[in-house]
């Protein structure tokens, strides 16, 4: 396992749930992470935040602008006013985490390294354990996802 990411492109992009907020990404990422602090808890409402730094020079907001939240007196974090998508944790001048979830293709961003695994719940030790629910069968409800694509949309 290591802190950066093997990537074939050297371009990524990504943004929001809504899709108000876009992002493009030049250059090799630097370390990705899961963070298990209670503050990217809260901020991801999920057991860990999944980041990946970048340098903010190859950082450019295609779409929308972030609106942030001074969570520390060290870090502000970014996200969407419009339907709450994490997708930042800003720390430094030349450097910014990312959401690894918010990218099109988060696969493209594994985590080489967890990070304050005191916060960690005890059962998260046991979900690759719990039953996996089968596809459901027979008819499906019908559901119009108002989800923006994995992709660039003009």
């Amino acid at each position: 396992m290591t802190d950066a990411p093997i990537l074939t492109g050297t371009s990524l992009t990504g943004g929001c749930q809504c899709g108000a907020v876009r992002f493009r990404v030049e250059g090799q990422p630097g370390r990705a992470s899961i963070c298990w602090c209670r503050m990217c808890q809260k901020a991801f409402a999920g057991p860990f935040g999944a980041l990946v730094t970048v340098k903010v020079e190859g950082l450019t907001w295609t779409r929308g602008q972030r609106s942030t939240f001074q969570s520390s007196d060290a870090v502000k974090r970014g996200f969407c006013a419009a339907c709450g998508t994490p997708l930042s944790f800003e720390w430094s001048a030349d450097k910014i985490d990312l959401a690894t979830f918010a990218f099109d293709d988060p696969s493209k961003v594994e985590p080489g390294v967890q990070l304050a695994v005191e916060s960690r719940p005890a059962w998260t030790e046991h979900l690759a354990d719990l039953p996996v629910r089968p596809p459901a069968g027979g008819p499906a409800v019908a559901v119009v996802s108002r989800q923006h694509p994995d992709h660039e949309t003009p």
